[in-house]
């Protein structure tokens, strides 16, 4: 029996590439491209040693510039952070995005949980009409850091993880993370019994929350519109 290496985003997924192509590999990974990334050959024959759960949709990016446009009407100038340690995936769809629903985007860096207190502090300096956190291992680990800096600020602000809304962030829009991770899971067993990542289709999520955070919206005065309530999983009230 071998059993597989189960690495969780971008930085550790890559060393496990690197380190062998034998060793069954079954990855968690929100924010590559497999394919581009030369992982996998097709999410149906991964063709290789790696598969696993993998979410690199490009129209997160327009939900997300949509959600923050229909919080702030008026919204035109939005600070994008993002963890250089992930892909270029999402970058690039959101200036796609961006130059369609005509947002000026910026993006900054986020590294680690160390700067955040200073990132925010740039992020304030720039004044924003709203803030798109993209998704990242330090994003997800640190989600109520992101949205106790992003109130004390008073940024609206949206990311993929609930935790953010949760939190004190004003929205999240993103997979049921529960979800993946039990799929994450079910995988690795399939390998274990003898399957190949191979021939173990990768997967995507196929669940999605919305959730919104109304004691912040109340906080930053915002008016939260209809279309967005009556879409949402989950209100905070």
């Amino acid at each position: 029996m071998t059993i597989p290496l189960i690495p969780t985003g971008p930085p550790l997924t890559r060393a496990a590439h690197s380190l062998t192509t034998s060793i069954p590999i079954v990855t968690f990974d929100l924010e590559t491209d497999p394919v581009e990334s030369g992982w996998i050959q097709g999410y149906a024959h991964p063709g290789g040693n790696i598969t696993g759960v993998f979410s690199d949709f490009p129209d997160f990016s327009a939900k997300w510039l949509e959600l923050l446009k229909e919080a702030v009407p008026d919204c035109a100038h939005i600070v994008v952070l993002w963890d250089p340690a992930t892909t270029t995936v999402q970058t690039k769809a959101i200036a796609v995005v961006a130059q369609q629903v005509h947002v000026d985007i910026e993006v900054l860096e986020i590294k680690g949980s160390a700067e955040l207190d200073a990132v925010f502090e740039t992020v304030n300096a720039r004044h924003p009409d709203g803030l798109l956190i993209l998704s990242s291992p330090v994003v997800s680990i640190y989600s109520k850091r992101f949205a106790e800096l992003a109130l004390k600020y008073r940024m609206p602000a949206i990311s993929l993880f609930s935790n953010f809304a949760r939190n004190g962030g004003l929205i999240s829009y993103g997979p049921k993370l529960d979800d993946l991770y039990r799929e994450t899971g079910a995988m690795a067993g399939k390998v274990l019994k003898g399957t190949k990542p191979a021939d173990l289709p990768a997967e995507r999520p196929t669940r999605f929350e919305l959730i919104v955070n109304m004691q912040t919206a109340k906080a930053l005065n915002l008016t939260m519109p209809t279309s967005i309530l009556l879409r949402a999983d989950e209100v905070i009230e």
